[in-house]
Order: C-alpha cells, then structure tokens, then sequence
C-alpha cells in the first residue's frame, strides 16, 4: 500500500494552483471541474507519477478555524523534501516566498517552514545522511 493523494485545503484554488506550479515547481496533473471547485491535483516536477497533491477548498466550516489554530502554533500542513535545503530557500526567498523559520538543524534533519499564501504552513525537509 502507498498513499496515491493528500490533500491541503487551500482558500482559493486559483491562487494555490498559481503558486504551487509557477512558484514551488509543482505540474498540474488533474484539473476537473467540480461544482464552483475543482479536483485540482499538483505532483512534483521529479516524480510526475507519485503522490498527488489535492489543493483541496476549505468549503467545509470546520476548516478555517482548524487551519487558523494550527498556523497560529506554527504547525506545518506537509513536508516537502528536498535535496539541498539552503538551495531551495535561496530560490523560494528569491521568488518572494515567506519563511517562518529559516533553516535549522532539527535532529535528524535540516529544515524550514514557509506561507504557501493559503492558509498553510509548509515544512521543507533535507535528511542529513542524504
């Protein structure tokens, strides 16, 4: 068993699905109409047939007050890896992106945590042994 889609609730997917891909380097794999939404899936760039990512909207009520309470802790959504973590926050912080925390060593890994601009925090993890 491996996990095909997560999801993160987003705002606004036409804002999401903007940073996301001309931001983050994510593709748009599906792109449904749905109602006034979308099943709007992103994978990475590196592995086009793994995981998918659902910029899922935050319809539901119980989301906002979720998301607010868990970015107000500063509790990341998901965590991307990456190769070179320094590398990576030197292009995202060139593209504008805003980091919570810089990167750190947290154990076994190098980190940062970023505003992906809807409502989420996002982590981005190097493995040190890698």
């Amino acid at each position: 068993m491996k996990i095909y889609v997560t999801s993160v609730f987003v705002y606004d997917q036409d804002k999401a699905e903007k940073f996301y891909t001309e931001v983050l380097g994510f593709k748009v794999k599906h792109n449904i109409p749905l109602d006034t939404n979308r099943w709007l899936t992103v994978v990475s760039e590196e592995d086009p047939k793994g995981t998918e990512l659902l910029l899922e909207p935050s319809d539901h009520p119980a989301t906002k007050p979720f998301k607010e309470a868990i970015v107000a802790d500063g509790i990341p959504a998901h965590s991307f890896l990456v190769q070179d973590l320094d590398a990576e926050w030197k292009v995202l912080t060139d593209r504008g992106v805003k980091f919570t925390s810089e990167p750190m060593d947290a154990g076994p890994v190098h980190m940062a945590v970023f505003d992906d601009t809807c409502g989420n925090l996002i982590q981005l993890i190097q493995m040190k042994d890698a």
